[in-house]
């Protein structure tokens, strides 16, 4: 069943769900979409590709500032190598919405080749402002509710005259950041299968556009429920981890291979929302009060206010998820969904893809 997005039709109606830093670059993305669904570049600390070979500027071996932290060059590199695998097949790009230099990064990944944009972690009321020299790149937000949704759907017809080409619905158990509170992460009207009703409620009273479900999805059978349940595709992020075409580096996949259901946890983030990651090393220094020093070199998050809010939470999330990217167990931060605990092995995005299709051997 196809999943037609604005101007492009996905084989296969799988987005793999953008994941940063450095863990759905070039390889995974490209594959993905190599194999029919929508690969989703991330555009989260694109300077630390290729060994910070695009970086301008870095101070004690970190790219200085969001200019060089969301690294333009280093951005349109990846888009680049990532077309050598798939070729002309739809590629995505994931920027969040709470980051500094929002309206530059989704500029870039435009001008990168982008097919598609995705924005969560906040309210892209202003979204299309920065795509209007580039009217064929599908605008896709993403949201925790009906009241979101009509939010962006008014700001975007009164200032724009435009409509999502499609939504994403995500739900309290994907992987990183969260769009609710704690205490609704665990609410039942706050789950994914709760939310999709009143979402598809609310785009009829604006017109017609896929909604695509996210958070805990993890099989063919996850797939067809919520197909079942009024969606018109699934985002999935964590089960991509575990592809041999994953860019994390080999420990980050360790790490989940040896994660047990227990160890994913809602963490405290300098963001401001709870997200979902492993309970580490990392964590348990962090919760001593003996985590790293936190000196704010990139200016990844405005909500971080400079580095203020990591101080308070105890630690600097882009110096940890990038320490995740280079495989830094010790002090590394490793986002998951709350079925990271079901990786088992490292397969092949085609046989994975076959099996999310097709339910083979799953």
């Amino acid at each position: 069943m196809a999943l037609k997005i604005g101007k492009f039709s996905i084989k296969h109606p799988i987005i793999q769900g953008g994941m940063g830093v450095g863990i759905s670059w070039d390889k995974l993305a490209a594959n993905v979409s190599k194999e029919g669904g929508l690969g989703i570049i991330s555009s989260v600390g694109t300077g630390y590709y290729e060994n910070q070979a695009f970086v301008d500027k870095e101070i004690a071996g970190k790219p200085y500032e969001a200019l060089n932290f969301y690294s333009a060059k280093a951005l349109k590199e990846i888009f680049k190598n990532a077309r050598k695998i798939c070729g002309d097949a739809p590629l995505g790009c994931n920027v969040l919405y709470a980051i500094n230099d929002y309206g530059r990064v989704v500029r870039d990944a435009c001008e990168a080749g982008a097919d598609a944009i995705i924005t969560g972690a906040g309210l892209p009321t202003n979204m299309p402002e920065f795509t209007q020299d580039f009217p064929d790149v599908a605008l896709i937000p993403i949201v925790s509710s009906a009241k979101a949704l009509k939010i962006i759907c008014k700001r975007w017809t009164q200032r724009y005259n435009r409509l999502p080409d499609a939504v994403i619905v995500e739900g309290p158990k994907s992987g990183g950041h969260q769009g609710f509170t704690y205490e609704q992460c665990f609410m039942e009207e706050y789950q994914l299968e709760n939310l999709i009703a009143p979402i598809k409620e609310e785009i009829a009273k604006w017109g017609d556009f896929p909604l695509i479900a996210a958070g805990g999805i993890w099989d063919k059978s996850d797939i067809d429920k919520m197909l079942e349940l009024g969606a018109d595709g699934v985002q999935m992020g964590t089960r991509f981890i575990g592809t041999h075409e994953c860019d994390a580096h080999e420990n980050f996949k360790k790490v989940l291979l040896q994660t047990k259901e227990d160890d994913i946890q809602l963490l405290k983030s300098p963001v401001g929302y709870p997200a979902r990651g492993v309970r580490t090393n990392l964590i348990k220094m962090v919760e001593k009060r003996e985590g790293p020093a936190i000196k704010c070199i990139s200016n990844c998050v405005a909500p971080c206010h400079r580095g203020e809010e990591a101080k308070v939470v105890g630690y600097c999330i882009a110096d940890r998820l990038s320490d995740a990217y280079m495989g830094k167990e010790d002090t590394g931060l490793f986002f998951t969904g709350s079925n990271g605990y079901k990786i088992n092995e490292i397969i092949s995005v085609k046989e994975l893809m076959n099996k999310l299709v097709y339910g083979e051997n799953d």
